[in-house]
């Protein structure tokens, strides 16, 4: 695969952490191990423009379903939520430790976030209601589930808001009902640390990324094993294509171990699966140490990469890849 040049996005300072599109796919949230969050026009790789405020690394962010309003969670112990057109920011969520994931309901009235197990605190999950200011006010949550075992490393909303969708440290997946917090399903297939969790653009399906160097595919209602793809180095993230039977996945070293290897060349790759025969049919090379963070495109015809070397790469997909399809 070797697909257009890629449009290179240089606008953090330090590893990236997460990239997430809007819904309609025309702006690229990009957060990183830097205080910074910025938005860029996908379609060119212009930054729009950065929301300033954290004082430690984002580690999540999310935009809401009509992209009027930006999540993030940092390391600075805080979840913010922002104006997504003025960059203004509307509400400050002080916690105890480190906020690991975030995200938006369905309708953006509801937002949950996962905050880390350390210094004494334990892991919870928050949800607010953004249409009632008392709760953003008091900073108290209309519910808020610990997670005594083992710490939530990704989470998401599942299809219709009614529960999040939470990987865990130890490898396990839970199901949480967003209404009594009680936990509806559990499994455990992995066997490590599950770093990502994205949903397919019907909700029907997610595919997880995980330490133990595979992704697998879910049933987002029963939560049932559907798929696995398996590397030989751990998988830091996982996205579905919205129109094709392909998965996406980008990992590499352990950071620690990166320096072993020559970063002259930009050999790390994201590796394209086929959804159904779970059979590699692509790589795509270029950035300087291991992905973070992969994303497609709503509309399928690209895909983002976020990398430990600090860029965001956007990449067209060529037409042979969408001719691939036919052949298979």
């Amino acid at each position: 695969m070797s697909p257009q040049k890629p449009i290179l996005l240089q606008g953090h300072e330090r590893s990236i952490t997460q990239i997430k599109y809007n819904r309609e796919g025309d702006l690229l949230f990009t957060v990183a191990k830097d205080p910074i969050v910025n938005v860029w026009y996908s379609v060119n790789g212009e930054r729009l423009g950065t929301y300033m405020g954290h004082t430690g690394a984002v580690w999540c962010v999310d935009a809401d379903w009509d992209t009027k309003h930006v999540l993030t969670g940092s390391a600075d112990n805080s979840c913010r939520l922002w104006d997504c057109e003025t960059g203004k920011q509307l509400a400050l969520l002080k916690t105890n430790s480190a906020v690991r994931t975030c995200g938006f309901d369905f309708g953006g009235n509801i937002i949950m976030f996962s905050t880390d197990k350390q210094m004494g605190y334990q892991c919870f999950v928050s949800f607010f209601d953004l249409r009632d200011p008392s709760q953003i006010d008091s900073n108290e949550p209309y519910m808020k589930i610990p997670c005594s075992d083992s710490k939530i490393t990704s989470a998401v909303w599942g299809p219709l808001g009614e529960c999040i969708i939470a990987g865990h440290e130890s490898g396990e997946l839970n199901q949480y009902s967003a209404k009594s917090g009680e936990v509806l399903v559990n499994v455990k297939e992995h066997s490590r640390q599950i770093n990502d969790i994205q949903l397919s653009r019907d909700m029907t399906m997610f595919v997880t990324a995980s330490k133990d160097n595979t992704a697998k595919l879910f049933d987002s209602t029963t939560l049932e094993h559907q798929k696995t793809f398996r590397t030989e180095r751990p998988v830091n993230s996982a996205a579905l294509s919205p129109n094709y039977d392909h998965v996406v996945l980008g990992g590499g070293q352990e950071a620690m171990d990166v320096t072993t290897t020559s970063t002259r060349i930009g050999k790390f790759e994201a590796r394209f699966f086929h959804l159904a025969f779970e059979e590699e049919f692509g790589r795509v090379k270029g950035h300087f140490g291991p992905i973070n963070s992969v994303a497609f495109h709503p509309d399928g015809k690209s895909y983002s990469s976020g990398g430990e070397d600090g860029y965001v790469r956007i990449h067209y997909f060529d037409p042979q890849y969408f001719e691939f399809e036919f052949e298979a």
